[in-house]
């Protein structure tokens, strides 16, 4: 059953910072200067930050644009004419006028924002002390979680850790490892005031899981492995494990279960509220979506003979699902001939309302899976081959295959991370992964692209966004 935590929050003082909202009169509107006075201020400005992770720049084309059809995984999808821009970033040819980069900027900063407007107003309002803790760690989770996705795409960017007195955001790029120090520090205080789990309708709210584990990615991201190392042996003794059936984790029936570390909820409710757009940009083209964000044939070639996550990964044209759904994109032969299964809610699953196809699709954003994965990695980085191999072998087990024994570090580094791409398939990992892993030009060159080294490892800083700061902000070497 969805845990509904989302709540569109009424105040202009939570608004991102553009005029247009600004001058939107709002319906039962709390005027700003009488908002984060109460404790149910407090609760509405933290649950507004989950409700804006369904938002188009959070959950649609910036997403899947920005992080998959980048990589080997995904081909642009949908018809050969529809949304044509996104063919520049199957090959790289984008630049930095690409509105998508914009709008993924902008998406991760208004998230800054909110989180900082609870970080600044939250502690001055009276109310119950523990649940003010909890509410101020997942601000910083939210902080923490935003940078992070920028610090990966852009590399360094502004910092704001509070709300300029002065009122003046234009400032310049921050280093990337200030970024990270940020990062680090945020989730690591999120760490310490969140609880390890919740219930009733806080169900999917941010975990001290969720902390550690992003905290874990992050020190990943660094190469401190011994860090890694540390983390996610906790995040693995904090109760969760791997769901027995790959294909039924991503079921809607499903949502929340022992894997979900965190995910971002979208239901159809029936108001057009609480439903995003990312099932519908990726669903079945003329059945169930959009059909973009389309599995790679590549892709279909990495998995290992009698791997279940294939079938469970990728929808094909022309097969019937468990569920009774005959796939048939329209029967268009210029549709893909493949889709994304992990975006697809069968049609008995459909809360069909006047909003959008295929909305009820959470993101899973963190699973143990990949916890496991990274501490795989980080045992066989620090020598301890015994170790990775238990951890790798409890996802390989899953899917159906026999266990890997391998013990060469080269060959097992390889392993895990051709199990990276596999497992995390369409997830949003596997640009990010390349580039970590100092091979993004070899394996997307294969592909055709014109991927160039020392470039592309990093998205441009937006030219609108240049534009805006009169110039502070300095554009990334290349563009």
């Amino acid at each position: 059953m969805k845990k509904v935590i989302t709540l569109i929050c009424s105040c202009v003082a939570l608004l991102a910072c553009e005029e247009d909202f600004l001058e939107i009169p709002l319906e039962d509107a709390t005027p700003a200067e009488e908002f984060f006075v109460t404790q149910e201020h407090a609760l509405e400005a933290v649950n507004q930050m989950y409700a804006y992770q369904i938002e188009w720049f959070t959950s649609g084309f910036p997403y899947t644009g920005v992080l998959q059809i980048p990589s080997d995984d995904s081909d642009k999808g949908s018809n050969p004419g529809d949304a044509a821009f996104l063919n520049d970033f199957n090959n790289f040819t984008f630049n930095s006028s690409a509105f998508l980069f914009d709008n993924y900027w902008t998406g991760q900063f208004r998230g800054i924002n909110y989180a900082n407007q609870v970080l600044a107003n939250v502690p001055n309002i009276s109310m119950d002390e523990s649940l003010k803790t909890r509410l101020l760690a997942e601000a910083r989770f939210f902080r923490g979680y935003h940078y992070f996705n920028l610090v990966r795409a852009f590399g360094g960017v502004p910092l704001y850790e509070t709300l300029p007195e002065d009122g003046i955001y234009n400032i310049p790029r921050n280093s990337a490892d200030e970024v990270y120090a940020l990062v680090i520090a945020d989730l690591t205080q999120a760490a310490e005031g969140l609880p390890v789990s919740y219930s009733g309708a806080d169900v999917g709210r941010a975990t001290q899981g969720a902390a550690k584990g992003f905290l874990a990615k992050a020190y990943m991201y660094r190469g401190d492995w011994a860090q890694v190392l540390s983390l996610t042996e906790e995040v693995k003794g904090l109760g969760y494990d791997l769901f027995p059936d790959y294909y039924q984790f991503f079921r809607p029936q499903n949502e929340y279960n022992v894997e979900s570390i965190f995910e971002v909820q979208s239901t159809a409710d029936g108001n057009c509220q609480a439903d995003s757009q990312y099932g519908q940009h990726q669903g079945v083209r003329g059945q169930f979506g959009w059909g973009f964000n389309s599995p790679s044939e590549d892709l279909v070639n990495a998995y290992e003979p009698g791997d279940l996550r294939m079938d469970a990964t990728i929808l094909f044209v022309g097969e019937t699902t468990p569920e009774g759904d005959l796939i048939t994109a329209g029967n268009n032969p210029d549709n893909p001939i493949r889709y994304n299964q992990k975006a697809y809610i069968p049609e008995v699953d459909h809360r069909r309302n006047n909003c959008r196809q295929n909305a009820d699709a959470n993101l899973k954003i963190l699973r143990f899976a990949d916890i496991l994965l990274m501490n795989a990695e980080a045992n066989n980085e620090l020598g301890n081959a015994a170790a990775a191999l238990q951890s790798l072998n409890r996802i390989r087990t899953r899917a159906g295959l026999a266990d890997s024994n391998t013990t060469d570090q080269a060959a097992l580094r390889m392993e895990i991370w051709r199990e990276r791409r596999v497992e995390l398939a369409l997830e949003g990992d596997r640009f990010l992964d390349l580039v970590r892993q100092g091979r993004a030009g070899e394996v997307l060159r294969a592909h055709g692209t014109q991927f160039t080294d020392g470039v592309h490892e990093l998205f441009p800083i937006p030219a609108n966004q240049i534009s805006l700061s009169n110039g502070v902000l300095e554009q990334n070497p290349g563009y």
